[in-house]
């Protein structure tokens, strides 16, 4: 029997973060949203110059016709890291398209590591990032994308995924990638493409110099494929375990972290829940 898809509304939400280094610490200093996208209290599980700050889509999915957008302002010497509390869904549409753009101005630093992204069969959805990046701006940014729910036997045989992301420092480009993944089709069977594996992960870290030892660390990070460009270290990873290719990203992260963001790798809680 043919799964049915949620018999929800479609969403519009917009949620706005302003992070400002203020009085030796990292504040929340300003929100606002829209719809059902919001964000926890601020946390300080590090101490208050990093502030934590948890973005909640109450729906806990996305249906065919939900737009999503989400922008966050890191002010000078302010730092942020934003998470999920969950995987997010892309349901089926049975044909509107659903859409979520992220947004972000960065003059501290900011990592921005949500938990995976689950895509239903038949789902049509576009995911957009771009962060813009000032001189000395560090980033540290994740994508798990999981196709199917393949622990349900679900496989992703129909649909359209879009996606796009874009980095640019003082205005100037530094990375931008756009694909396309139908369902079914031959870039999920391709070598040259997702050969049959049902979960792709990328992780993007830039910063104004990224040294040879750096890139030497994570490049002993097994079944990571870790390239460098220009301010910019990019790694890849395709697996069938959204598990194993989150492990494989916070292996990375915790040797970027220090190096980048000068300071230890404290995971979030929320990941243990």
């Amino acid at each position: 029997m043919a799964l049915a898809e949620p018999l929800v509304s479609s969403w519009k939400a917009r949620l706005a973060l302003d992070f400002a280094f203020q009085d030796g610490k990292t504040a929340l200093a300003g929100k606002s949203h829209d719809g059902p996208l919001v964000v926890q209290k601020p946390l300080y599980p590090e101490g208050g110059a990093i502030c934590h700050a948890i973005v909640v889509h109450p729906p806990g999915g996305i249906a065919g016709g939900d737009e999503l957008a989400l922008s966050a302002s890191i002010g000078d010497r302010a730092a942020a890291l934003l998470t999920t509390p969950g995987a997010a869904k892309w349901y089926r549409s049975a044909g509107p398209q659903a859409r979520q753009s992220v947004a972000f101005d960065v003059k501290g630093t900011l990592e921005w590591l949500p938990q995976e992204t689950i895509v239903f069969d038949g789902a049509l959805a576009d995911m957009d990032c771009e962060v813009s990046l000032g001189p000395d701006a560090r980033y540290i940014g994740w994508e798990i994308l999981c196709l199917g729910r393949t622990g349900s036997g679900e496989r992703f045989a129909k649909g359209r995924i879009g996606m796009a992301n874009r980095i640019s420092r003082n205005g100037k480009p530094v990375w931008f990638e756009r694909g396309r993944i139908d369902g079914g089709g031959r870039l999920m069977r391709s070598a040259a493409g997702l050969g049959g594996k049902t979960v792709c992960a990328t992780l993007l870290a830039a910063a104004p110099a990224i040294d040879d030892s750096l890139l030497r660390s994570c490049r002993e990070v097994e079944e990571a494929a870790v390239t460098r460009l220009p301010g910019l270290l990019v790694a890849r990873h395709l697996g069938d375990s959204s598990e194993a290719a989150k492990a494989i990203l916070i292996r990375l992260w915790t040797k970027l972290r220090p190096a980048l963001a000068s300071r230890d790798a404290v995971e979030p809680r929320i990941w243990k829940t």
